[in-house]
């Protein structure tokens, strides 16, 4: 549905009642513009539009089908694309879920053209909200560079939500390597680094194919109208260069320290064993003992086997093997504490 739709001269908003009639009041004042004069524009602000209600903006504005397909479509990779004197543009704006510590896209398509800026919002990542009213009310300046200006501060408004998010997701990073090498076990599990992970990739979807774009726009062939929107642009190039370089940062350190921690449960896991085998193997000698004489033989000679202490008969087959058992137990395990294994 159509969520907006206002026409601006001079950085002001000036009422458009039918999409039709103002853009041919748009189109026949440019004609007539001297110099000096700006030339107006139409903004037509959409969110999850239905088929029909964007087949009546497209038809009026002579949108591309292509871009047209892909817009209805959706779940688009970022681009721009040109088609004829318009574009086309996709882009993937994020936001950091502080409960869960998720990363949500959304996405945002934008036409392009001389005279008319289309912008499309879906999911609730997409940031448009309150960007037209800040617009309107405390930067004119970006009215007044036209369709582009408005671009710019939109994506603007985007790549500086990934530096926000970026410093979230360092800050979950730093607090999962330090749990990694934390003498406490059990403070950082595996599904914790993995789920971090795959946030780093979300975010790399949506940054990473805006890198190639972005850069033709403040190259030698720009389809930027003005020297101060390049300059703006180069300026928005330059934050995005630096989240994708901190992202790719991310991603390597967070793969080293998943190797770690994967290493690390395989040395607690040796070490479990270890224990687990010396303990076996000092139970295995009494419980053989036990075995032999719990058999009940009555030829056994250890069984009736006496000394004469005191004047008296003493059976000492019990005591020794309870007294084996022991000494054989204490040097088994002050051997195994020796090496390390317990």
């Amino acid at each position: 549905m159509i969520v907006d739709q206002a026409r601006y001269r001079d950085g002001q908003r000036l009422p458009c009642e039918d999409i039709s009639d103002t853009l041919a009041e748009i189109r026949s004042r440019r004609g007539g513009l001297v110099a000096g004069e700006d030339e107006d524009f139409l903004w037509i602000g959409m969110r999850d539009p239905s088929s029909e209600s964007f087949a009546r903006v497209s038809e009026e504005l002579g949108l591309h089908p292509l871009a047209i397909e892909d817009s209805v479509t959706g779940d688009q990779r970022p681009k721009v694309e040109r088609y004829g004197d318009g574009h086309f543009v996709v882009l993937r704006p994020l936001r950091y879920i502080e409960e869960t510590s998720d990363v949500e896209s959304g996405e945002i398509m934008v036409f392009i053209g001389p005279d008319y800026i289309v912008t499309i919002r879906r999911g609730e990542a997409s940031p448009l909200a309150g960007l037209r009213t800040r617009l309107e009310q405390h930067d004119r300046e970006s009215l007044r560079h036209g369709p582009w200006g408005v671009f710019h501060a939109i994506i603007d408004f985007v790549v500086d939500q990934y530096l926000e998010i970026e410093d979230e997701i360092q800050t979950d990073l730093d607090d999962i390597e330090t749990g990694v090498f934390s003498p406490d076990d059990g403070r950082v599990s595996t599904e914790e680094i993995y789920a971090l992970k795959r946030e780093v990739l979300e975010f790399k979807r949506a940054a990473l194919p805006l890198a190639r774009p972005l850069s033709h726009l403040v190259g030698t062939t720009t389809p930027l109208p003005t020297e101060e929107l390049r300059l703006r642009f180069r300026d928005v190039n330059d934050h995005l260069s630096l989240v994708i370089d901190n992202t790719e940062s991310q991603d390597r350190l967070l793969s080293d320290v998943l190797s770690a921690h994967l290493a690390q449960v395989g040395v607690q896991q040796n070490q479990d064993m270890r224990k687990i085998s010396a303990w076996a193997a000092m139970l295995a000698f009494p419980t053989m003992i036990a075995g032999v004489y719990g058999m009940n033989f009555e030829g056994m000679p250890e069984l009736s086997a006496t000394a004469l202490i005191g004047g008296r008969e003493i059976h000492y087959g019990y005591p020794t093997a309870v007294l084996a058992m022991v000494l054989v137990c204490v040097g088994l395990y002050r051997l195994f504490r020796r090496s390390g294994w317990l």
